[in-house]
This record gives C-alpha cells, structure tokens and sequence, in this order.
C-alpha cells in the first residue's frame, strides 16, 4: 500500500495517504497513519492538513480521528456517472439481481486490481469484502479472472508482473504458473469460479463483457456462500448472465474506447511462500 505515489511529487503523495485511510475502512487517528506510512511525521502532518482543509478528509475532534471527506462522495458519483459502463449495464444487473436472488457484481480492471463499479445485493445479503468503489485482487476473484483471461497476451504478461501474490485463504492460488493453468480453463470455458479463493465460505461465477472484437470491457458475477449454495448451482445461471452480458455489450457498441480508432455502430491475509 505504501511506497506508490513517492515518486509522482506530492499529488502523488497526498493520493497515497487517501488510499490508505481508505483501505483502513475505518476513521483512524494520526499515529495509526504515521505508523504505516513511510513519510516522516512532518511531512505526513502537512499531507493530512491539505487534504482536510480541502474536503478530502473530514477530522473528528473529539475522536481525534480522520475519514475520508465528502468532497471525495461528489467526485466519486461525478466519476461513477461519467464512467461508459457502470450506468449503462445498472438496468441489466438489476434485472439480473431480482431474477436470480443473489449478489451481483459489476467491475473493470484497475491495472492488477479489480475494481468494483456496482453491486447489487441479494434479496438475503450476506457479509462480504466487495462494495462499489472498493478494489480488490484480479487473481483470486472470479471476475478479476474472468477479465485476465480474455485478455491480449503481451496485456496479460504486464498485469502478471504487477501482481503481489498474498494468501487469503487456504484455496488463493498464489503464483502465475497455477493462475494461468486456471485461466487457460476459464478462456476454454468461458466463466470462471471463485471457489473461497478470496474470501472463507464465499463463492462466486464470473463472466468477462466483451467487444463484439473480443476487447475486455468490464466483468460481470454471481456471489454467493457456501452456506446456501454451491458452484454447481451457481453455474446453472450462466445462461442468464450470458444474456445480460449481450444486453451489456449491445449498449456499449457506440462506445468509443479513448485509445482505439472510433468503430461503427467502445482484510487479513499472509504472504505466499514461495
């Protein structure tokens, strides 16, 4: 988490110091950040001080806590509404959603990360790590795979090289020789599981949405626990996703890909050993 941002200046290491408030997913006090960041105190204290006095972070003085601000809630729904995915394909996983019973996710890739651009609950939610707006790793997560696997080779080399394998639980796959094996059978097949790779008794079926050229849009899944079903049973709903992901791709057929020529009608966990 720490160390990215220390060579873009200090952009870079403001928007350092919010991811980590960020994935401490709770308001946290001074000493916590001092402790896991790797500025010193003065240069941290000033960092903080600009992000407070522009709304990025929010200081409780009774709590002596900071938060994320609420200027950060404005740009994330200006984003969120700006992005060509997530509003689009919102009728469809909603449909999708209320048909199935179940959680569904919507999300794209964020370099070696998944981001999560929409969720939507199942008419009994269970507790989970994933929300919109929340990252998460591409390798253990069955629409991270989903994605990675219909991906250019030269692209999916690159991503590999960004991974930092951790172990989430005992089933994290966790170098690329067994992430490819699993690919090479996702491509084949053409969804992936989650089988408790990321998360204990989670479980989940994943879909890539695709181009009509094959380019990876987005990825779309089923969530579930192993407390109520089983990735046998979640694979009986394929079908259903595979038509919401041709709904998906039949909106985004006009969308223009910034670097592609306009077509016609773009929590805790250790280390792996090696």
């Amino acid at each position: 988490m720490a160390g990215q941002g220390s060579g873009d200046g200090t952009v870079g290491k403001a928007l350092e110091v919010l991811d980590m408030v960020a994935h401490f997913g709770r308001p946290i006090r001074f000493s916590e950040l001092l402790n896991a960041s790797p500025y010193p105190k003065a240069t941290l204290y000033r960092l903080i001080q600009t992000l407070t006095s522009q709304r990025m972070l929010s200081f409780d003085p009774e709590a002596q806590t900071y938060a994320l601000g609420v200027r950060l809630l404005g740009l994330a729904h200006a984003a969120w509404a700006q992005s060509s995915l997530a509003p689009l394909a919102r009728p469809f996983i909603d449909a999708l959603s209320r048909s199935v019973g179940e959680t569904v996710h919507l999300a794209q890739l964020d370099h070696a990360q998944v981001l999560y651009v929409d969720k939507r609950n199942a008419r009994d939610p269970i507790q989970m790590y994933s929300m919109a707006g929340k990252v998460g790793p591409a390798y253990c997560t069955g629409v991270g795979k989903a994605m990675l696997a219909f991906l250019p080779e030269k692209d999916l080399v690159a991503l590999l090289l960004q991974q930092s394998y951790h172990r989430f639980t005992p089933k994290t796959r966790c170098d690329d020789a067994a992430l490819r094996e699993d690919l090479v059978v996702i491509r084949q097949r053409g969804y992936a599981f989650d089988d408790e790779e990321h998360e204990p008794n989670i479980i989940c079926v994943a879909l890539p949405i695709l181009t009509e050229g094959g380019r990876v849009l987005g990825g779309l899944s089923i969530t579930s626990s192993t407390h109520r079903s089983s990735l046998s049973e979640l694979e009986k709903l394929v079908p259903k996703m595979q038509e919401t992901t041709k709904q998906i791709q039949e909106v985004m057929r006009n969308w223009h890909f910034p670097d592609q020529k306009t077509q016609s009608q773009k929590t805790g966990y250790s280390k792996c050993q090696a």
